[in-house]
């Protein structure tokens, strides 16, 4: 695209703003309504823009010769209707999303990350700090099963600093996504990469791993028509579709991680609200799995399940 296309005055970017704002408001108020909230704009324009949040407020911009924005203002208008008639994910039009410290690159290939993933890197921690295992769990071998934009991945690699990173996903666009965040987070040298299937690029590995994190598909397949227009109609099933139950996947890591994971070594996910029972009865039949905890999320939903793998002694 012309770089000329993507210098706008700030008088012209204000015009813009008012107007998406207003337009937010009233697709609000329709019988069909969108609910996009109008702040999105603001979020938007942070990161197409250099502006911050304080000048978008005091509208302080508004009398700048020239502001550069990462698009033509054209393109982020078509995609800001996209966004009202389409429920396109602000996050798919940015490019970008916060999570933990981090802005991780998105796009329709990877699930977005949400917020609530991020306590599986916390409870990594714990458990790793907690297990007793010996040698200790944090240098070893870590992994994110079905690592989409690589956020997980990326996370143990901030916490577990002398650790080696395995991130695996069967999308080798995801992994595409995943690879330049390494690369522009400055991870490249600790997270290695695989297109496949779970664990099966890591056979080589087996018994090694001190963990393993994993966000899988959890929503059951009749479930997935339910969801918000914007998960549903733009966010790859391949990353939401857990079965007919929603827990395939789940089952399938259950079965196989001992395999995998050394002595004491961790294994955590992320699940959907109602499958803690389940999932805990799973683990518990079995057989190799200690110390199963259930933990819930910020609004008290019962999303996390951790397990040690339990010791030859």
């Amino acid at each position: 695209m012309d770089q000329q296309l993507k210098v706008v005055s700030g008088l012209q970017l204000w015009q813009w703003r008012q107007g998406a704002i207003q337009a937010a408001m009233l697709m609000a108020g329709c019988t069909y309504a969108t609910d996009v909230p109008s702040t999105e704009v603001d979020w938007l324009l942070l990161e197409v823009t250099s502006l911050d949040r304080l000048a978008l407020r005091l509208e302080s911009y508004k009398d700048s010769p020239q502001i550069q924005l990462k698009l033509s203002l054209e393109d982020l208008e078509k995609l800001w209707q996209r966004r009202l008639h389409d429920r396109l994910p602000v996050q798919y039009i940015a490019g970008v999303t916060p999570w933990r410290q981090f802005k991780i690159a998105v796009s329709s290939a990877v699930l977005i990350p949400r917020p609530e993933t991020e306590y599986l890197i916390d409870l990594a921690v714990v458990a790793a700090i907690s297990s007793g295992a010996n040698p200790p769990l944090q240098p070893g071998h870590w992994v994110d099963l079905g690592t989409g934009s690589g956020a997980i991945a990326l996370g143990l690699a901030d916490v577990f600093p002398e650790s080696t990173i395995h991130a695996v996903d069967y999308s080798q666009k995801a992994l595409a996504i995943a690879q330049a965040n390494a690369e522009n987070l400055g991870f490249t040298d600790r997270v290695r990469f695989y297109q496949g299937s779970w664990w099966e690029p890591l056979a080589s590995l087996k018994g090694q791993f001190s963990g393993m994190v994993s966000n899988p598909p959890y929503i059951p397949t009749s479930t997935l028509p339910t969801l918000q227009p914007e998960v549903f109609h733009h966010e790859p099933h391949l990353a939401l579709d857990g079965g007919a139950d929603g827990l395939d996947y789940i089952r399938h890591l259950i079965a196989i991680s001992p395999n995998y994971l050394r002595p004491g070594g961790v294994w955590l996910i992320e699940m959907m609200a109602g499958q803690a029972d389940t999932v805990r009865e799973m683990l518990q039949n079995q057989g190799s799995y200690d110390n199963i905890q259930i933990h819930a999320d910020l609004a008290g939903i019962e999303r996390f399940a951790v397990a040690c793998i339990r010791s030859n002694e």
